[in-house]
């Protein structure tokens, strides 16, 4: 069956998968955060990045992204499935949205777009990190480093992609500025000081028994 995805983080600017049509939007009532581990992408299980989910928030402002329209046949639309439940694994919750074109705020471009998100419930859901300081967020990004890369990068680009879309987003522009600072420390820094050392972020004891992907598919993905 043709289905629209939404996509707020990485699928942004590296989609990967194959599809019929891609149009810049946002859905209501969520808002972007970056409460979720990465530990097999842009992290690890001693070291999980921070990467962005939606978190609810009724009457808020618009969440900006892309949605991307999957209608090239049964065997297209199931590859594509696949590949984003693959890639979306840490995320534990899928639900359907209303998607908007931006500039035309009074009806949905498209009702029951998918988006794939993390429940904020750190007993249900291991993955779940849940808030913290802005600046201890800073320190965990600009350190962790994971098969695909590290973690400021996918803050970076996320910040890059906004930009190109012509949304600004202030909460990634302010943790990304704090995540400069961050890095100006520890280029600073000289070899015996302590400043690089990370705030000490553990996901959850049983973390480590998580099936992880294989390096070469880890870094097709990029979530």
């Amino acid at each position: 069956m043709v289905f629209w995805i939404f996509g707020y983080g990485s699928l942004v600017w590296n989609p990967g998968f194959q599809y019929d049509e891609k149009v810049i939007g946002y859905v209501k009532d969520y808002k972007r955060v970056f409460d979720l581990a990465c530990i097999d992408h842009r992290g690890t299980p001693e070291h999980p990045a921070r990467t962005c989910t939606l978190e609810y928030s009724e009457g808020t402002l618009c969440v900006m992204g892309a949605a991307y329209c999957v209608r090239g046949g049964p065997e297209i639309e199931a590859a594509a499935m696949q590949y984003l439940e693959r890639r979306e694994c840490e995320y534990d919750h899928k639900i359907t949205v209303d998607f908007y074109k931006e500039g035309e705020d009074l009806e949905p471009l498209v009702t029951g777009v998918i988006v794939f998100m993390s429940t904020p419930d750190p007993i249900s859901n291991k993955y779940y990190l849940g808030p913290a300081p802005l600046d201890k967020m800073a320190w965990q990004i600009a350190t962790a480093i994971g098969p695909c890369g590290n973690n400021r990068e996918y803050l970076f680009l996320l910040e890059k992609a906004m930009r190109e879309i012509d949304h600004e987003d202030d909460y990634v522009i302010e943790l990304a500025n704090e995540v400069r600072k961050v890095l100006d420390i520890v280029k600073g820094a000289t070899k015996d000081t302590k400043l690089i050392a990370a705030p000490h972020v553990t996901i959850k004891d049983h973390i480590p028994s998580l099936q992880l992907l294989p390096r070469q598919e880890a870094v097709a993905m990029d979530s």
